[in-house]
């Protein structure tokens, strides 16, 4: 199993617009992405991060290359997000 990590930095202001993001491309992230297995939004004060759940880290690699996450997820957060988003794969061992 291996977990696709994305720290984003968003305005409180702006979180009901990022959860709405995330809402939005649940379901089509897991019924179409390919050895994905779960998605979850963590809160806190300081950041919110989007965990991934992947079979392998070569699928969490190929999702970040795919018209779903580079084209809608990206597109639909960028205008909210103050910097660059934090993103990491891991591999469980």
């Amino acid at each position: 199993m291996a977990y696709l990590e994305i720290t984003l930095q968003v305005d409180p202001t702006h979180r009901v617009a990022a959860t709405g993001v995330y809402e939005k491309y649940k379901q089509p992230f897991l019924d179409t992405v390919p050895g994905a297995l779960s998605k979850e939004l963590l809160v806190r004060d300081e950041d919110v991060q989007v965990l991934h759940g992947f079979r392998t880290a070569a699928d969490a690699q190929a999702y970040l290359a795919s018209e779903l996450f580079t084209r809608d997820v990206v597109g639909g957060l960028s205008p909210l997000l103050k910097a660059a988003p934090d993103v990491r794969v891991y591999d469980t061992v």
